[in-house]
């Protein structure tokens, strides 16, 4: 990236390593400043600390947010001198703001107008932009802390330089983004955001192949995901104004509410259920509404609630200057571990209300927007000062101390313990307020937040399976949320619950393998004690910027209440294969489903299967389950099939052997492939030599047995056998007797051959095929996914017996077509050639 050059330019300028001598006095023989000598000192101590890249990277990050910032601020008019720092009145880059520099006494606070006249004289173009920008971004240091505080110490050193060029970062964002792509869509800073982390997060999954695991400071990178505009409008406006409308006359605002889903029609019984839970909101006034994002990113939910909470209050009554301050001041909060985004949603929140008060910025007001830290940033000696005339305080401090020791890591899904936070503020206020004070409140302030009850959150949680995640983070989310630990989108479903008030809601996207996988059942369980209101089921590329079948999603909210036989509404949005298709679906009321929550558990799992019709369901309750009939097999893990696998063909023949021979080294391997269905299409052979003594004995690169080996006991028997993962259908296959199973492929033994081929016509059905989709839609197939189907056997031997017959007969036309081809253990001649006299 052209800006982290830049910065990294100036620090080689400065000649700062984590080696140099903070107290030179000279570079390249050249004198330094007093300032530049304290502004190189703090650098190369930062540099020390957080490592040279890291160090850089802040730098970086800092002016980037900023140039945004005030390139929104320009095309919007709202900076207060009115007088654009990036391009002239016809967006052409040229900066008004050199053209009137002599003009600014009086409109740019504290410009030294005489500094401005001797550069401008001298010529010093370049030097004279650094100074202006610089002097406006502290001009802001009052009206906007949380993105322009002053700027200090090492950030100016490494201010870029020649940013007058028509190839710097300036000039490139003004030329490639168009104005109009300013005009208050304050979102395209999140969008700009997500840009500049694509080579980090690129780098970061570039190591998770290399068995690297996910790093704290890395984790914003990694898991930061920009959520497309309609589906932040659908979770809002079905939870937030879902809220509002359940106690109010609201039928305006939900008219204008695009996304917003009428509920389904209930039983009499649950709608008086619900009509008294509606009693309860009526009192509700909007400035008693708590709303959260806990992972805000650049803040796009958060400004989209802010819109909504407009409407609310306007439909109150309020106007709208009123309901912007009193918004920031009651409703909105925020947090995320990533410093950089939390100065991005401050500011964004901050502009969504400068546009419905031109005068917000001169109310000082704070919004509730936080960077979550950990208790490392807080001066011990502000903890004595703080508590040496309150000794009563001094436990609860001690506590947010200790809870917040790895804060920055785990972020949101900390569960803090509840303070005085009354007494807490009140005496902060009785001191002297130092700077060093500064991080301690400002720890109590998130403490706050992340311990208080909200009655809507509205997110999109960072996805992280378990395999990515480092030892800290793993061993935290095993202890604290068993039920979720396989990946971080579930583990913030439980945390969110945990925070959310009886009758609140909760809006959120993850993938939906919470709904059908076996390792979120009991999270499932928990779950369908809570009302599930709505449900948008989206699947495959809901991004646009995520291609293929990776990251399958769902996007949907929550009531914290229980109300039994409640039915859902579920939009099945998972044929389109573009982010526009799922919303065009969604508006459409295509695909519509509704549910009650009770009928999941009719299912062995208790899968969200909305779209289940009642005869399936009686399936499942009336047979049992083909886990309680049949044994099914994991196989072989070599711990490296690189070493101990080849193709047949690649061995002499002459040393691959059908049965148990200690003589031969290679065996015949069922292994996964391509899909295929009765035959097997199996062309890999299996390192077994010495009853595999090699793999047996395989030592991997931490010093350990590598190898797993399962159901030994079971080896050369013959059985039905499938892909343990599949990128397209369920493919299952016979396996004849010789053959040795890895873990890519599962096998099931049964006690006859006759059963054994009526168990495969069923896998092979597309009754099976639709068990499967409601079992396991995410296209992994492991052992409990299978043991979960139904399964009965006719018991009307005509039947019984025609079933066995098709199936033999499906086996042997699937052979056939196996053995045309030349892979095949058993070609002999391609079937398109013309037969030779004497060709059997």
């Amino acid at each position: 990236m052209k800006l982290l050059e830049c910065v990294k330019a100036r620090a080689a300028w400065y000649e700062i390593t984590e080696q140099a001598d903070p107290n030179a006095t000279y570079v390249h023989g050249e004198p330094l400043s007093e300032s530049d000598i304290s502004q190189r000192t703090a650098l190369i101590a930062k540099v020390k600390k957080d490592g040279f890249d890291q160090a850089m990277e802040e730098a970086a990050y800092t002016w980037f947010n900023r140039f945004c910032a005030l390139r929104f601020m320009e095309v919007n008019g709202y900076l207060p001198s009115h007088i654009r720092v990036f391009t002239d009145e016809n967006n052409a880059f040229k900066p008004q703001i050199l053209a009137e520099a002599i003009h600014l006494e009086g409109l740019l606070e504290d410009i030294d107008i005489d500094k401005v006249f001797t550069l401008k004289e001298a010529n010093k173009t370049n030097e004279l932009y650094k100074y202006l920008l610089i002097t406006q971004c502290n001009a802001f240091k009052k009206t906007l802390p949380g993105m322009f505080a002053k700027i200090e110490d090492y950030s100016e050193l490494l201010f870029p330089e020649h940013l007058l060029n028509d190839d710097s970062v300036i000039a490139k964002m003004v030329a490639m983004i168009p104005e109009k792509d300013w005009k208050d869509q304050v979102q395209i800073i999140g969008w700009l955001y997500q840009y500049y982390n694509t080579d980090p997060k690129d780098a970061v999954f570039a190591n998770l192949k290399k068995n690297i695991k996910i790093s704290k400071e890395n984790i914003p990178a990694a898991t930061q995901l920009f959520t497309p505009d309609w589906i932040v409008r659908y979770m809002v406006e079905n939870s937030l104004g879902r809220l509002w409308a359940e106690g109010h006359r609201a039928n305006d605002l939900i008219k204008s509410w695009k996304y917003y889903l009428e509920e389904a029609e209930q039983e009499p019984k649950v709608e008086v259920q619900l009509a008294e839970i509606r009693k309860s909101f009526a009192g509700m006034k909007p400035e008693d509404i708590k709303c959260i994002d806990p992972c805000m990113g650049s803040g796009h939910i958060l400004v989209y609630m802010f819109d909504v909470l407009v409407q609310i209050y306007e439909s109150y009554g309020y106007n709208t200057r009123e309901a912007a301050a009193l918004i920031l001041k009651n409703n909105l909060y925020g947090l995320d571990i990533d410093d950089r985004a939390a100065q991005l949603a401050y500011f964004a929140v901050m502009m969504k209300a400068q546009q419905y008060d031109r005068r917000i910025l001169t109310r000082h007001i704070t919004p509730h927007i936080y960077a979550i830290s950990d208790s490392s940033q807080v001066n011990q000696f502000a903890v004595t000062y703080f508590c040496k005339e309150r000794e009563d305080l001094k436990p609860a401090i001690e506590m947010i101390l200790k809870e917040f020791t790895d804060a920055k890591e785990f972020g949101s899904i900390l569960n803090i313990t509840p303070q005085d936070w009354d007494a807490l503020h009140a005496h902060y206020d009785e001191l002297e307020h130092k700077d060093y004070l500064v991080s301690l409140l400002s720890l109590i302030q998130i403490a706050e937040v992340m311990s208080s009850k909200y009655d809507v959150i509205v997110t999109n949680p960072p996805y992280m399976g378990g395999s990515g995640m480092n030892e800290n983070l793993s061993n935290y989310v095993k202890k604290h949320y068993p039920d979720s630990k396989s990946d971080l989108f579930a583990v913030f479903i439980e945390a969110n619950l945990r925070l959310l008030k009886p009758n609140g809601y909760l809006g959120m996207i993850t993938q939906h393998a919470w709904m059908f996988l076996s390792s979120f059942e009991n999270l499932r369980k928990k779950m369908q004690m809570i009302d599930l209101i709505n449900m948008a089921h989206l699947g495959a590329r809901a991004f646009e910027e995520i291609g293929g079948e990776v990251v399958q999603t769902t996007t949907f909210v929550l009531k914290n209440i229980y109300t039994k036989d409640y039915k859902g509404t579920y939009c099945r949005l998972i044929e389109p294969t573009t982010q526009q298709g799922k919303e065009d679906m969604f508006l459409s009321r295509e695909n519509r489903y509704t549910a009650k929550q009770s009928n999941f558990s009719k299912i062995p799992g208790s899968p969200v299967a909305y779209w289940v019709i009642e005869k399936i369901l009686t399936c499942f309750v009336k047979s049992q389950s083909l886990g309680k009939v049949f044994k099914l097999l994991a196989g072989t893990s070599t711990g490296d099939n690189t070493l101990y696998q080849r193709f047949w063909h690649e061995v002499s023949f002459n040393n691959i052997s059908l049965y148990p021979d200690n003589s031969k080294r290679w065996f015949p391997c069922n292994t996964g492939g391509s899909f295929y269905k009765y035959a097997s299409n199996s062309a890999t052979v299996i390192d077994w030599e010495n009853d595999g003594w090699r793999i047996r004995n395989h030592i991997n690169n931490k010093g350990k047995i590598g190898s797993a080996i399962r159901n030994r006991e079971y080896y050369f028997r013959s059985g039905i056998t499938w892909n343990k993962l599949s990128s397209s259908n369920f493919g299952v296959r016979f396996v004849p007797e010789g053959y040795i199973s890895d873990d890519t492929a599962r096998m099931i033994i049964s006690r006859s051959l006759e059963q054994q081929y009526y168990l495969l016509a069923f896998l092979c059905s597309n009754v099976c095929q639709n068990f499967l989709a409601i079992l396991s839609p995410t296209l992994s197939f492991t052992n409990s996914e299978l043991e979960r189907l139904p399964y009965f056997e006719s018991n009307t031997q005509g039947v019984f017996s025609n079933i066995i017959n098709l199936s033999k007969d499906n086996h042997f036309q699937s052979l056939i077509d196996v053995s045309s081809f030349e892979t095949s253990w058993d070609f002999v001649r391609h079937p398109l050639l013309p037969k030779r006299v004497g060709d059997g």
